[in-house]
């Protein structure tokens, strides 16, 4: 395998060890933008807007927007979505169920929808955020992350269960609790306070969520392959990023921007997610800071193209039935463009062909993918958004197996293949 893949695949999986919850990705993703020159803006605050300058905004501390404002006059917007959040286990309050004094498990439940089986067995820790008030009166967000391995979600034996490989429907209240200490009483909220060295009554609130610390491998005979956590899609949003911050020196005039969504994995319609107004609000109040008329805004918009990056399935060898029989994706076949003829995805021939025409003339290898009609898929950012601003989409990703696991299985081409895709998507 060149080395060029293997190190752009290594860039990606350090982003997402650093990256164990969506509050997490955004707040790396600000790093990164602020290191690369990138403005940081306030929602609440009036948008003062120059050209050449690159800025960006969150919501909710698990969303952001971020754009490119071009030397000439802006002919349109060139928007890449992604989402920052992944299927998990979400801590409740009040978390520790004591089982009479012997082992300590916590009271969860599931954030999106998942692929149970895999979260048995493998070392666990927890991330996410907390609420402080400060000694000022103040209240702040401060990140979470345990960083060790903290608990597990233990299987029962095979010699207690002799049905166990026959099948087996797992209810998260019963079976998927994990086991964080033998008789300690110790409380989640203790240690939390711990970590931020602060008063336990300071700590206001918490959104906690479970997540696997299997460090990521790459692997197959010629390095082919690689696994991690949260694949899915943190690899479209990191890409994103790269992609966005390589093209400072793009001389195109259209308005460059990426806008990284939370809570897709629970349908969008959250005020951070691609069902809100956050980009919606960011678009129009540009317009405000340039000044243009309703009759302007509109023909921009009219003039403006979004990529939906969401990664896509590859056909599995152990089960080719479910891919479809005429198109089937694999994993390094480069950038993955989705359709649907319920309009989960939101591919037409024209937004396809055009795409098209731009990988072609940057030798960017592509593939397409369709559902197996029988098989119904799921849905992603481009629908939801474009509800919100209407603009020609088409609906990519990479192609992957193990969608949903917590440790879940890509090819070590396809982040450079999307970076490549997605920085010649801003160029043109």
């Amino acid at each position: 395998m060149d080395q060029k893949y293997i190190e752009s695949t290594l860039e990606l999986t350090d982003f997402i060890q650093d990256s164990p919850s969506c509050y997490h990705v955004v707040a790396n993703a600000a790093a990164m933008l602020e290191d690369a020159g990138a403005i940081r803006l306030d929602e609440k605050n009036t948008f003062s807007l120059e050209a050449g300058n690159c800025y960006f905004v969150t919501r909710n501390g698990s969303a952001l927007i971020a754009f490119r404002m071009p030397q000439d006059p802006a002919t349109g917007y060139s928007i890449v979505s992604a989402h920052t959040d992944s299927p998990s286990f979400k801590l409740k309050e009040n978390p520790e169920i004591r089982n009479g004094g012997t082992y300590t498990t916590l009271n969860v439940e599931a954030y999106g929808g998942m692929l149970m089986a895999p979260w048995f067995d493998r070392p666990l820790s927890i991330a996410g955020r907390a609420f402080v008030k400060e000694n000022d009166g103040s209240i702040s967000q401060r990140l979470v992350n345990f960083d060790r391995d903290l608990c597990q979600i233990v299987n029962l034996c095979i010699h207690q269960n002799r049905e166990a490989n026959k099948g087996y429907e797992y209810k998260v209240q019963k079976d998927m609790l994990p086991i964080i200490s033998l008789g300690s009483e110790h409380t989640v909220r203790e240690l939390v306070a711990e970590a931020l060295e602060i008063d336990e009554e300071n700590l206001l609130d918490t959104e906690l969520f479970l997540y696997n610390r299997t460090a990521p491998s790459i692997w197959g005979v010629d390095q082919e392959f690689f696994s991690s956590p949260k694949i899915d899609d943190l690899q479209c949003a990191f890409c994103a990023l790269k992609a966005f911050i390589d093209c400072e020196d793009s001389s195109s005039s259209r308005i460059q921007m990426i806008a990284l969504f939370d809570n897709e994995e629970v349908g969008s319609s959250t005020k951070q997610g691609a069902d809100s107004d956050f980009l919606r609000q960011v678009v129009h109040r540009i317009g405000c800071a340039l000044d243009w008329d309703f009759d302007k805004r509109c023909s921009i918009q009219a003039s403006s193209f979004m990529l939906s990056a969401d990664n896509g399935h590859s056909m599995h060898p152990n089960y080719q039935e479910k891919c479809d029989p005429t198109n089937k994706p694999l994993i390094n076949g480069g950038v993955l463009i989705k359709y649907a003829g319920n309009q989960k995805y939101t591919t037409d021939a024209y937004s396809a062909s055009y795409l098209k025409g731009i990988l072609k003339d940057a030798d960017v290898p592509y593939q397409l993918f369709f559902n197996n009609s029988n098989v119904t898929g799921g849905s992603t950012l481009g629908n939801i958004s474009t509800s919100q601003f209407s603009i020609p989409t088409v609906d990519i990703g990479a192609a992957q197996l193990a969608m949903h696991s917590p440790y879940e299985t890509a090819g070590t081409k396809d982040t450079l293949n999307l970076v490549e895709g997605m920085k010649a998507f801003f160029k043109a």
